[in-house]
């Protein structure tokens, strides 16, 4: 397994590229923005894009994803349908508008992908958003804008909600084992450091 990465947009998203390298295939996770060098991104990897998932709705982790799919028109794309909307995309929305049926795909709690030899699977973390989720890859979590390095995401945009926030950190405090945490924004971290010194996970700790 290989991770890279680019941050891309005025608000600075992180966009992670997942490599299975044994089998040459890879997942785009959070395309936001300037989609030719995140499909330079690709290019440079050698290996071919399976999927493209999205942990949440907002337009800062989703830009990119049309103009990615005029040159790869058969990736489909992934999401949780409570970030859908059927209306028209607009600039800086805060949902996701739904692709063509041929694209769109939607996940939810307990699926599995199978990219190669990798098996991600999915975690709804509510809080962020309605449908904001995390990707568990073996010992990697992406986790979106749910948990930051000492921080979690908003929840004051439409759809978000505190106390679901701090119940999503507490689904995530209780994993087993620690995980390399690949968040939407800023540097990774692990979960172990987040369970000892992340103010939002330990007051939930503490309850």
């Amino acid at each position: 397994m290989k991770i890279d990465s680019i941050r891309v947009g005025f608000i600075s998203t992180n966009c992670y590229l997942l490599c299975d390298e044994e089998t040459g295939v890879c997942a785009l996770i959070d395309p936001g923005d300037k989609p030719e060098q995140v499909a330079d991104m690709v290019s440079r990897s050698g290996c071919r894009l399976e999927y493209i998932l999205l942990t949440h709705g907002h337009f800062d982790h989703t830009t990119a994803v049309r103009p990615l799919l005029e040159k790869y028109p058969d990736v489909p794309v992934y999401i949780h349908e409570k970030d859908v909307t059927d209306q028209p995309p607009k600039h800086m929305d805060m949902m996701f508008s739904r692709l063509p049926e041929h694209n769109q795909r939607y996940y939810k709690e307990g699926d599995t992908l199978t990219l190669g030899s990798l098996t991600i699977r999915v975690m709804e973390t509510p809080g962020h958003t309605q449908g904001s989720v995390c990707l568990l890859v073996g010992d990697v979590m992406f986790s979106g804008d749910t948990l930051f390095r000492g921080s979690c995401g908003r929840t004051d945009f439409a759809g978000g909600d505190p106390k679901a926030m701090l119940a999503s950190l507490d689904r995530l405090a209780a994993l087993p084992g620690n995980y390399k945490v690949y968040p939407g924004h800023e540097g990774a971290t692990e979960l172990d450091y987040e369970r000892r010194v992340n103010p939002f996970m330990t007051r939930r700790l503490s309850l």
